[in-house]
């Protein structure tokens, strides 16, 4: 009894063949996405050996969910979130189509690479929001939790394999192979939600343009705990998140082999993948809100002492314990905002957490590549670090409710009244 509620629970896959079909399909879209976030990586640093240039990438990706996100959330709660989902599948593999096509033309201008991943970015700001609707339509209550550690179980599988075989096939076939097969692996992610039924908002639409976006501003406002849940996120990736020095420390530790580079994503990637396997007492508990709090914590601290080793291999180490915080914490902060806001703003609210969950961590690799430039690279991942504990600690003592946070909770103010479980699934 005590092992089966101590490993992942996987109840959403029995109960709901269609929330099973999309999880296919969009690990398999994630396996190329990760291999491309290789690609264009080694692509800028073989380039320009500039880990400005590297951050500025993580920019690109950054600014079109910054800028375009809120807007694309109010547009999510106003229409058919499946077809506005479809849409975005198929700009996003446009985009790694160009950049296949860019790699094999030669030697563009540096410029071009950032532009079209700022493109694809602009149609994830309209797929995320979208899709994050979903998992509360296609599964119980009580099994939203479960469905987002599956969720995440299976991104950070793919964010495992997904550097390791990039940085083979960039060994092998060079980066536009690895664009190519992102461009087909969006497919994968098309067919799995064309099986979806139509899923408008259920509630009182979004008004159009910026009052929409302001209704949702004005519930993170008044909503302590959903709040509290992003701010926390945010403080951890903008002030820690080292992906733009992960060449640097590659170069100076590893060779500069392009083979190696995934070893870094991979090991944030194993402690993701062992804590959310053993996720299943963590997703049956009611109070999500210390469980977050704790988590992000030790992503924090993780990444200081991994600034500061002097081995390669212990610094491998404090990868996966950081990867394990970062998904504990990921958990219990995409719980608290499915369970706790109505669908009818879900676009919105989940918008926003895609801004912070995405955007967050490209500014903070703008961050560190800046820091790292101006000073070193252990300045850059120790004071992150330490900056994001003071963070977490500072939002903890801050939001009383928070601390006790529980999903079981009343609802906020204006949320409606729930539907039968998995009512979506059988359309």
């Amino acid at each position: 009894m005590g092992l089966t509620h101590t490993l992942i629970d996987v109840r959403p896959l029995r109960t709901s063949p269609v929330f099973r079909r999309l999880l296919i399909g969009r690990t398999a879209s994630v396996l190329g996405t990760m291999m491309t976030m290789v690609a264009v990586m080694y692509q800028v640093w073989q380039s320009t050996h500039s880990t400005v240039w590297t951050g500025a990438v993580g920019l690109a990706q950054a600014l079109p969910l910054i800028v375009f996100g809120l807007f694309a959330g109010s547009l999510v709660d106003r229409g058919d979130r499946r077809r506005l989902y479809l849409a975005s599948t198929a700009g996003q593999a446009a985009c790694s189509a160009l950049l296949a096509v860019q790699a094999l033309a030669g030697h563009p201008p540096v410029p071009v690479v950032p532009a079209l991943v700022a493109a694809q970015s602009a149609f994830g700001a309209v797929g995320g929001p979208a899709a994050g609707a979903f998992v509360p339509r296609l599964l119980a209550k009580d099994q939203v939790a479960a469905g987002l550690a599956l969720n995440q179980i299976f991104f950070q599988a793919m964010l495992l394999a997904g550097p390791a075989l990039g940085g083979l096939v960039l060994g092998w076939g060079g980066v536009s192979v690895c664009y190519l097969v992102d461009a087909v692996s969006f497919g994968f992610s098309f067919y799995a939600a064309f099986g979806l039924p139509p899923l408008p908002p259920e509630g009182e639409q979004s008004r159009a343009g910026l009052r929409g976006v302001l209704d949702g501003l004005a519930f993170l406002a008044g909503h302590r705990v959903v709040r509290g849940a992003l701010i926390t996120d945010l403080a951890a990736t903008v002030l820690s998140m080292p992906m733009s020095l992960f060449p640097l420390i590659n170069a100076e530790r590893f060779g500069d082999d392009p083979r190696t580079l995934g070893l870094f994503l991979s090991a944030l990637a194993v402690g993701g993948i062992g804590a959310s396997a053993l996720s299943g007492s963590l997703t049956r508990l009611t109070h999500p809100g210390p469980v977050m709090l704790c988590g992000a914590a030790v992503w924090g601290i993780a990444l200081a002492l991994f600034g500061l080793t002097t081995n390669p291999w212990a610094g491998l180490g404090l990868l996966v314990l950081a990867g394990a915080g970062d998904t504990v914490s990921v958990i219990s902060r995409s719980t608290i905002v499915q369970t706790r806001t109505p669908d009818a703003l879900l676009g919105r609210v989940t918008a926003a957490e895609q801004i912070v969950g995405q955007a967050g961590p490209n500014l903070g690799s703008l961050r560190g590549g800046l820091v790292a430039g101006w000073t070193s690279g252990t300045t850059a991942l120790v004071s992150g670090g330490l900056l994001c504990v003071l963070a977490v600690v500072a939002v903890g003592a801050s939001t009383a409710e928070l601390r006790s946070a529980k999903d079981t909770d009343s609802e906020p103010a204006g949320a409606p009244a729930a539907e039968p479980p998995g009512a979506p699934a059988t359309g």
